[in-house]
């Protein structure tokens, strides 16, 4: 098995894309710790996991509080018995004109998507330096922190900021043989988007801006997440996957 035995933590892990690279992962072998700041979805995904006989363990972690993210990677440590993957999948997102944007919901989406990956990349980070050990870091970013949308202001900075968060800690930890990617999705049914979906117009106009045709499922974006965290790909770190069915190679005329 790809994962065999490694330990993988994943924040988000309760919904969407991170509930899914938890369940890819645990097929794969890995030990997981499902965090979400929702300990109650964190639980419904470990049981799924423990029910295809799998190992895995739920734990509460507010990714913008520095407390409760070294508690998390103190406590999965624990449990796991090591720990060997983060996945940085927590994140949120608003729809409101840059006009409108109250400061209160653009400091919320920048402490959970931006500040939270970086909290919860340096207390595993520093783990693994302080263990002697190397281990591998997967971000999610978004097309949209490779371009703009609108209405989204405070989730384009934050994901641009994940971009360049993650190039910069791939150049940082590099020697210690810590690999940092991300990967950079576009449009992906989740509990997050599923509104997108109730409209026909509006469903339509996303497959229009996909070169597929079509939106992705999160069980896609996961298994590009496990193919950066395989230690078969270990010469590839600052890198950015995107993977978005051609929305970012250009537009149908």
């Amino acid at each position: 098995m790809q994962f065999r035995d490694r330990g993988f933590l994943v924040t988000g892990g309760g919904s969407g894309i991170g509930q899914q690279v938890c369940y890819a992962a645990a097929a794969e072998g890995a030990r997981v710790a499902v965090g979400d700041l929702d300990h109650e979805r964190a639980e419904l995904t470990v049981a799924e996991i423990r029910r295809q006989k799998g190992e895995a363990h739920a734990f509460r972690v507010d990714v913008t509080q520095p407390g409760s993210v070294a508690g998390f990677i103190a406590a999965a440590e624990t449990s796991l018995g090591r720990i060997d993957v983060l996945v940085n999948s927590a994140g949120i997102r608003e729809i409101v004109s840059v006009l409108d944007l109250s400061f209160e919901e653009w400091r919320r989406v920048i402490d959970v998507n931006l500040s939270g990956t970086f909290l919860t990349s340096q207390a595993f980070a520093r783990r693994l330096v302080q263990q002697g050990k190397t281990g591998q870091i997967v971000n999610l970013a978004s097309t949209l922190g490779l371009m703009a949308a609108p209405n989204r202001a405070a989730y384009t900075a934050s994901k641009h900021g994940v971009v360049g968060l993650t190039r910069e800690m791939a150049l940082e930890l590099g020697e210690r043989g810590i690999r940092v990617n991300a990967v950079a999705p576009g449009v992906v049914r989740t509990p997050l988007t599923e509104r997108y979906f109730q409209d026909p117009a509006y469903a339509q106009a996303i497959r229009d801006i996909h070169a597929l045709g079509r939106w992705a499922e999160p069980q896609e974006i996961a298994r590009a997440i496990l193919f950066l965290a395989d230690e078969a790909n270990g010469f590839v770190t600052g890198a950015v996957l995107t993977v978005d069915g051609g929305w970012t190679i250009g537009k149908k005329m």
